[in-house]
């Protein structure tokens, strides 16, 4: 079932008036730090279908506790946050990033939804997979936790590379997917920032021990004086830069972080995109956040996605980078919980489904 078209809006007015698609380019613009535009087209949930539904006002501050936890997989730690209950939530970091990136939301989110914010292997408190660092390994391994976890289907969150690992889990084992939100996300576009494409260059694990080594004697003043220099100001991308920049600190972590960047980066830019099987998400309501002023991947890939999904939602953060989830965690909130409040889950495509969707942009014809 897709979503229903939704209303840009200032935070704190009523949700009326008519919706703003793309080619609505004659509107002026909002002056909230936050933008939506919705597919035009979407139809409106059917009545009675089931889907999320908000508690009344005053009873969702009740607490909730998320709690992290581990298991062992294929006889490697995982390390993951849980708690919460009602709908499944799957959240999923980017590079160099862990659970931790998540720690303003989950809380607010478990009043609601079951959230399960995992580690990646080789990411923060995970141990390295065996050597396989691509975006089906990272995939099959969300499929061996949720199965694990008894977890039969769940709204899948993906930020960064998270965003690129999660539509390999939606298009490898759509069965699991109830909707897709990608925050920031990688696999859309082959433009991603200068330093990432950098470190896929030959011998840049041999310079990585120097460079960390040298930051860490640094101190913060050297790290933020290096953050300033790439253009970043005091905020959550800054932050967020960082803890990712300290957390390469181990020959592992390193290693983690170099494997990890070159199965979906070159020198060129991004290696790994989704945008020509895009349309296979036409039936899976998606959701996709970005800021405005990202340094790290351009909104423009937002945009272009949105373009590419019928029925999907853009939300834009004014004046946000590429953490917005850590920059506006309420904005973050409550366009998550609105999204899941007014769509319906994705129904498992049936073979059937999925033969008639490839066949009809396939080009069939004889090989010479």
């Amino acid at each position: 079932m897709r979503n229903t078209p939704a209303v840009p809006r200032r935070r704190g007015a009523p949700h009326t008036g008519p919706a703003r698609t793309e080619s609505d380019s004659n509107m002026p613009p909002t002056d909230s730090p936050a933008r939506l535009q919705t597919a035009r087209g979407a139809p409106r949930p059917r009545a009675g279908a089931s889907r999320a539904r908000r508690p009344p006002p005053g009873s969702g501050r009740r607490s909730v506790t998320v709690d992290q936890h581990e298991i062992v997989l294929h006889g490697r730690r995982v390390v993951y946050r849980a708690g919460g209950s009602g709908p499944g939530l799957l959240l999923v970091h980017g590079i160099t990033s862990s659970s931790d990136t998540w720690l303003e939301v989950l809380e607010p989110l478990a009043r609601h939804f079951t959230v399960l914010a995992p580690d990646l292997p080789g990411h923060g408190h995970s141990e390295a997979p065996a050597g396989d660092y691509s975006m089906g390994a990272y995939a099959n391994g969300l499929r061996d936790l949720l199965v694990a976890l008894e977890h039969e289907r769940a709204t899948l969150v993906g930020h960064s590379l998270g965003g690129g690992v999660v539509m390999q889990l939606a298009y490898q084992f759509p069965e699991l997917c109830e909707r897709l939100v990608l925050v920031s996300s990688g696999g859309l576009g082959p433009e991603v920032h200068g330093l990432l494409r950098a470190a896929t260059l030959p011998l840049a694990e041999h310079v990585l021990p120097w460079i960390a080594a040298d930051w860490i004697r640094g101190g913060t003043a050297r790290l933020t004086s290096l953050a300033q220099r790439l253009g970043l100001e005091q905020g959550a991308d800054m932050r967020e830069a960082l803890r990712g920049h300290a957390s390469l600190a181990t020959p592992t972590a390193r290693a983690a972080f170099v494997h990890t960047l070159r199965a979906a980066v070159d020198p060129g830019g991004q290696r790994v995109d989704a945008r020509d099987r895009l349309y296979l998400a036409e039936d899976v309501p998606t959701l996709i956040l970005w800021g405005e002023s990202d340094w790290i991947i351009p909104a423009r890939h937002g945009h272009e996605a949105h373009a590419a999904i019928p029925g999907s939602r853009l939300e834009i953060l004014g004046a946000g980078g590429h953490f917005p989830h850590v920059q506006e965690p309420a904005w973050f909130v409550e366009a998550l919980e609105r999204f899941i409040e007014e769509t319906d889950p994705a129904r498992p495509p049936g073979p059937d489904q999925l033969r008639a969707r490839l066949r009809q942009r396939a080009r069939l014809g004889n090989s010479k």
